[in-house]
């Protein structure tokens, strides 16, 4: 079984997390796609999220209903730094048989040489860019981001090549937060459910 693993933030999640994560199912062929909640990212240090239950409860909210999508605590149970390395050695332990397969959003291609232990992670799942047609290339940030110093040229290439082309949509959680706090509409960024539950808790209100 091929299990893809895509881990974020997701404060919150939107229509651009779950274009990309079905987008890899597809076209990577995924038999299936792990949400996976950071507790706190290292790459983002000094950044206040959501509290955990609620950015948990909203990917429950926005995967429901889909076969092949399912969200995981574990990071969010480890508590602290979330990192990758970690995360993908807990799941390769119980997952033995099965290929893990690691999604990277634009953001987190360019930073991925900075992370820890990044050639142990490219050993331990399969990695696979997304790029967002006329906004991202690939083979750009893999170049600006050093990759080919970590993971040397041949499977830097490789990288690049495996990558999956979504639709150009720019929503980004920055922005929603910010429409939230100044009082604008969000419709048609994220499921219903999910917009539901960010007005039912009053969350990003304040920022």
């Amino acid at each position: 079984m091929r299990i893809g693993i895509y881990g974020g933030s997701f404060d919150p999640v939107h229509a651009g997390h779950l274009l990309a994560a079905e987008t890899a199912r597809e076209q990577s062929r995924l038999d299936r796609v792990i949400f996976m909640p950071a507790a706190a990212s290292p790459h983002k240090s000094g950044i206040r999220l959501a509290a955990a239950a609620d950015r948990l409860a909203m990917l429950t909210l926005a995967t429901a209903g889909h076969d092949a999508f399912s969200v995981s605590p574990i990071e969010l149970d480890r508590g602290g730094p979330s990192y990758t390395v970690d995360t993908l050695g807990e799941l390769a332990r119980a997952h033995p048989q099965d290929k893990l397969v690691l999604i990277l959003g634009p953001d987190a291609l360019a930073s991925f040489a900075t992370w820890r232990e990044p050639a142990r992670i490219a050993a331990l799942a399969e990695l696979v860019p997304v790029e967002r047609e006329m906004l991202d290339d690939v083979a750009a940030l893999a170049t600006a981001g050093g990759l080919a110093a970590v993971l040397g040229p041949e499977e830097t290439a490789a990288l690049v090549a495996r990558r999956v082309r979504m639709p150009a949509i720019g929503i980004r959680a920055t922005g929603i937060r910010a429409a939230i706090a100044a009082g604008r509409s969000i419709r048609y960024q994220m499921p219903r459910a999910v917009e539901r539950f960010i007005q039912t808790h009053g969350l990003y209100r304040s920022r």
